[in-house]
C-alpha cells in the first residue's frame, strides 16, 4: 500500500497560498497608482513563468504533454490570469481591496454547483453547512450598501468569479488525473494567460513607467504571490477538493482586512466584521471529514 501526500499538509498549503493572496489585493491597489491592471496582471504572470523555467528545465520526469491537455492548460491559463485576474484587478480601482477581496467568497458557491456537475464531488452535511454559513457571512459584508461607482466595480468582480469558477474546475479536474505534473500545470497556464494579458496591455495601457516601489511589488507578486504560491496551490489540489479549497480561500479577507487598514487606511463596520467571523466558521465546517473520509485520502493501493 503507498500512502499519499497527508491531508494535513494540504490544508498547510493552502493556508500559506491563503496568506500570500490575502496580500495581492493590498500591493495591486498600491501598484494601480502608476500602472495599468492589464499592465499588473501581464507583468506578474508572465515573469512568474519565466522564474519557474529553471526548474522546469531541470525536471527529469515531465511527461508529454498532449494536445488535449495543451487546451486544458491553455483554458486554465486564459481563463484564470488573462479574463480572471485582471477583471479583478480593474474592479479594484473602484471598489476597496477588502471587498475585493471578499467577493471572492463566492466562488465556493460556483465552484461546489460546477463540482457536483461536472467532477462528481460530493459535501457532506457539515461541508454543506459550512458553505451555507460562508454565503450568510458575505451577505452580510454587502448589507452596508454601496458607494456610487462601485457597482461597475461589482460587475467586473462578478465577471471575474465566472471565470475563477473555469479555473477551479479544470485546474483540479487536471490535478487530481495527474495527467500534467505540478510544475507544468503551474508553469505554462501562466505563460498563456501572462503572454496574451502583456498583448493587450501594451497597445491600451502603453509601456510601464513605475518607481522601484511599484517594480519591487510587481517583483513580489511574480515571484512570491504567484510562482510559489500557484505552486503550493496545484500541489494541494492533488489532496483538496474544488470547493474545499475555495471555501478555505474565504480566509484571504481577514489578512486583505488588516493589511488594508495599516497600508491603505480602509475600515470594517461592526456587520462586516460579525460577516467575516461567519465566513471563518463557515470555512472551518468544511474542513470536518470523517475517519472513512480521512482513511480514503491518506491511503492509495497501487
Amino acid at each position: 500500500m503507498a500512502i499519499k501526500q497527508p491531508y494535513r499538509l494540504a490544508v498547510i498549503e493552502a493556508v500559506i497560498v491563503n496568506l500570500l493572496w490575502a496580500s495581492t489585493f493590498i500591493f495591486v491597489k498600491i501598484s494601480l497608482r502608476e500602472m495599468g491592471p492589464l499592465t499588473i496582471g501581464g507583468l506578474r504572470y508572465f515573469l512568474g513563468f519565466l522564474v519557474l523555467v529553471p526548474f522546469l528545465l531541470k525536471s527529469k520526469k515531465r511527461k508529454r504533454i498532449s494536445n488535449k491537455e495543451w487546451r486544458n492548460l491553455a483554458i486554465i491559463g486564459i481563463s484564470s490570469y488573462t479574463l480572471a485576474n485582471n477583471a479583478m484587478f480593474w474592479s479594484l480601482i473602484y471598489l476597496p481591496a477588502t471587498t475585493v477581496s471578499f467577493m471572492m467568497g463566492l466562488i465556493t458557491l460556483l465552484v461546489f454547483i460546477s463540482g457536483v456537475i461536472w467532477l462528481k464531488e460530493l459535501p457532506n452535511r457539515l461541508q454543506f453547512s459550512g458553505i451555507l454559513l460562508t454565503l450568510i457571512g458575505t451577505g452580510m459584508f454587502f448589507s452596508v450598501g454601496l458607494k456610487p461607482g462601485e457597482p461597475l466595480g461589482i460587475l467586473l468582480a462578478g465577471g471575474s468569479l465566472i471565470c475563477f469558477t473555469i479555473f477551479g474546475v479544470m485546474g483540479r479536474n487536471t490535478a487530481r488525473a495527474r495527467s500534467v505534473d505540478t510544475r507544468s500545470l503551474t508553469a505554462f497556464p501562466l505563460a498563456i494567460g501572462g503572454g496574451l494579458s502583456l498583448l493587450i496591455a501594451i497597445p491600451i495601457e502603453g509601456f510601464p513607467h513605475a518607481s522601484i516601489q511599484t517594480w519591487g511589488l510587481i517583483a513580489w507578486l511574480a515571484v512570491v504571490n504567484t510562482s510559489l504560491a500557484y505552486m503550493l496551490y496545484n500541489h494541494s489540489l492533488q489532496i483538496l477538493t474544488a470547493f474545499q479549497m475555495n471555501v478555505l480561500l474565504n480566509l484571504a479577507p481577514i489578512g486583505t482586512a488588516v493589511l488594508g487598514w495599516f497600508l491603505l487606511g480602509e475600515q470594517l463596520n461592526l456587520l462586516q466584521f460579525i460577516g467575516i467571523v461567519v465566513v471563518i466558521v463557515g470555512a472551518s465546517l468544511v474542513q470536518v471529514r470523517n475517519s472513512s473520509e480521512k482513511l480514503k485520502e491518506e491511503i492509495v493501493v497501487p
